[in-house]
């Protein structure tokens, strides 16, 4: 069974997915969506209440509900309680909220576009693009942004040859590619940035993103000429990958005299440009 975790935007709000391939269904964090329709800064508590309630009414659906691992704020894989589209409109009819209507258009909207990318793999950079461009970001920001995607996705694609597991180990490699480079590890990144469940790349400089390419791309073809054949000849071959970004850093602070790696992120950016 493939499974592909993504985030998803409602409203400018995350919503942490998983894209199941083989049933061909998205399964979505429960506790981001009740976030998303009550405004609770205690969207836990408010599921284990629900959830509680629906068994006394006698419900199935809290009890066929499911866990994945999904990524939690301090960036590590967690597992939490996922529903799948059917089971999530069932659960939302529960939940009161002026939010419900536009979250199940945006629901039902999530489901068919996936099945049109499948057709259509092209629709999906197209769709990035104008989520982008609705936010605020310039077109040379976007521009770099989806080739950081791809970069990214040639880097995983690699570790997945080479038997690196996803989740903890894609994580692991990760970090030691950023702290290289960066001189800080993922969270240490975000933490820098002010930044808790937004995606850290979209919070990156231009230049910040050409480097983190950089290290990305460098790591990939690393790895393509030395075929590392376990973790630790991995993690090696970040390091090797991370350190070419890290001069190029070095030599740039040098030539202009201020840092790459800033707290500026994308709330900062777009607030400069009105």
């Amino acid at each position: 069974m493939k499974q592909e975790n993504t985030i998803k935007i409602f409203e400018e709000k995350n919503v942490r997915t998983v894209w199941d391939e083989d049933k061909e269904d998205w399964y979505i964090c429960i506790v981001d969506v009740i976030e998303i329709l009550t405004g609770t800064d205690r969207p836990r508590k408010y599921w284990s209440d629900l959830k509680a309630k629906l068994k006394k009414e006698g419900s199935e659906v809290s009890e066929n509900i499911g866990q994945l691992k999904m990524k939690a704020s301090d960036s590590k894989m967690r597992f939490t309680d996922v529903a799948s589209t059917e089971q999530l409109f069932r659960l939302i009819q529960s939940i009161p909220s002026p939010k419900a209507e536009p979250f199940k258009l945006w629901l039902a909207t999530l489901a068919k576009e996936r099945l049109d990318e499948m057709q259509d793999p092209e629709l999906t950079i197209d769709r990035a693009l104008e989520q982008y461009l609705e936010l605020g970001y310039s077109q040379n920001w976007i521009n770099q942004r989806l080739k950081s995607i791809e970069i990214r996705k040639e880097l995983t694609d690699e570790w997945r040859e080479r038997g690196v597991k996803e989740g903890l180990e894609f994580a692991t490699l990760t970090d030691i590619i950023t702290k290289t480079w960066a001189d800080k590890t993922t969270k240490e990144y975000k933490v820098l940035k002010g930044l808790k469940k937004e995606n850290l790349r979209d919070n990156m400089t231009n230049t910040e993103l050409i480097l983190n390419m950089l290290a990305e791309a460098s790591t990939k073809d690393i790895s393509q000429a030395t075929n590392p054949q376990n973790l630790q000849e991995n993690k090696t071959v970040a390091k090797q990958g991370g350190n070419v970004a890290k001069i190029a850093k070095e030599e740039l602070e040098a030539k202009t005299g201020k840092k790459v790696v800033t707290s500026l992120n994308a709330k900062k950016i777009l607030e400069g440009k009105k």
